[in-house]
């Protein structure tokens, strides 16, 4: 069926908004497990949503592994592009036959199960995000979709057209959009591994922040970045009922949270040494004394970093790196709601851990508790750690 008349029928049916539909199935969260390659691009199109006033709305692991709602020129038609991340097996090939390979059921081919997603008011569009890039024949997919080389007129494109009917002659979705609909809408991405994924995203963020006039270390990127993956795993690893509304994570919600965060690393350079750490902790409810103790051993541990003996070594870097990596554990338990605590509580088990990293050290080595607390204390001062809870 062609687009025109896909779109009559469509308007012959009261089709549901994707945002109140349902999914069919919730297999994603349920088998979930652990941060993912997905997770990593799913970050990718949070930072789009900062900078991108059309990308709406993102559901995780809804109707599919990730859908974007985008506004179009007209207020009555949105875009509901379905995503399918495909990286379980990163040495995969992907060439027409495995497109449309069926699995255990019928319509259980990549590319059934792809346009089978349109069934929703919203236009659909569709995008496959791969380790690889296809085979030769579904090269055109790589393209933009406005391009030249992306119309039927084009060799390539009418052969993979002639083989998709071929293979399918009579599956449509359930608008009536047939195989011509499905190629003319859809983007095949290659991202690569997921260390290529994360160094993109790194690079995006320092110029997101740079466009808004602040300049980033590269411990504040990936405290950001991290704090972005926690919103996509959560998102992913609720179900629809009854948790709908937090599985969509909207551009409103985003844009806010990245100007939070952009006033507090400015608000944070401009004040003096250990004053943004006194307010984080006078916010959570920590007392008086606690914090001047703080403030004082984060003065103590800056003072001795700078020194010669300490500047620098190998020792210092992993000790650092060490502090860094636990408090970013611990903020991600309860980020996720593995850990659950309020904000003193956190704040002591962030305390706790660094005598259990001082009580780890070698016998021979000297006591680190108080270097290893104000290093702590350090990050909280530099805006890279937070100790009251995510909202709910």
């Amino acid at each position: 069926m062609t687009e025109p008349a896909a779109e009559s029928l469509a308007k012959e049916i009261v089709w549901p908004s994707i945002d109140d539909a349902g999914p069919a199935e919730e297999g994603g969260p349920i088998a979930r497990s652990g941060f993912s390659y997905q997770d990593e691009v799913a970050v990718g199109f949070l930072m789009d949503m900062i900078g991108d006033p059309t990308l709406l709305k993102i559901h995780f692991e809804t109707h599919d592994d990730l859908v974007l709602v985008r506004s179009t020129d007209t207020d009555t038609v949105r875009i509901a592009e379905y995503v399918q991340v495909k990286a379980e097996k990163p040495d995969q090939l992907w060439t027409v036959a495995t497109l449309c390979e069926k699995k255990t059921t019928p319509a259980s081919s990549l590319f059934e199960r792809s346009l089978a997603r349109d069934c929703h008011a919203e236009a659909a569009r569709f995008r496959i995000v791969t380790l690889r890039s296809p085979a030769s024949p579904l090269e055109p997919l790589t393209y933009a979709v406005e391009s030249e080389f992306r119309s039927f007129t084009c060799e390539a494109m009418a052969a993979l057209l002639a083989e998709l009917n071929r293979r399918f002659p009579d599956v449509k979705s359930p608008k009536g959009a047939d195989s011509s609909y499905w190629l003319t809408h859809c983007r095949w991405e290659a991202r690569h591994d997921y260390q290529t994924v994360v160094q993109g995203n790194q690079r995006r963020l320092f110029l997101l922040a740079s466009a808004a006039g602040c300049m980033l270390l590269i411990e504040q990127v990936m405290t950001l970045l991290e704090e972005l993956r926690v919103v996509a795993k959560t998102a992913s690893d609720l179900l629809w009922t009854p948790h709908r509304l937090r599985k969509i994570i909207s551009r409103e919600m985003i844009v806010a949270w990245w100007r939070g965060k952009l006033r507090e690393i400015g608000e944070g350079a401009a004040q003096k040494s250990g004053g943004k750490l006194a307010e984080k902790l006078s916010a959570v409810g920590i007392s008086d004394d606690i914090i001047e103790l703080a403030v004082e051993l984060r003065r103590d541990y800056g003072a001795l970093v700078r020194s010669s003996r300490y500047m620098e070594t190998d020792e210092t870097r992993a000790v650092q790196s060490r502090v860094k990596s636990d408090a970013m554990s611990l903020r991600t338990r309860l980020m996720s709601g593995v850990l659950v605590a309020n904000g003193a509580g956190f704040h002591a088990r962030c305390v706790e851990q660094m005598d259990i990293i001082n009580a780890e050290r070698p016998a021979e080595l000297p006591d680190q508790s108080a270097y290893l607390k104000g290093c702590l204390y350090d990050i909280a001062d530099r805006c890279l750690l937070r100790f009251e809870p995510p909202v709910a």
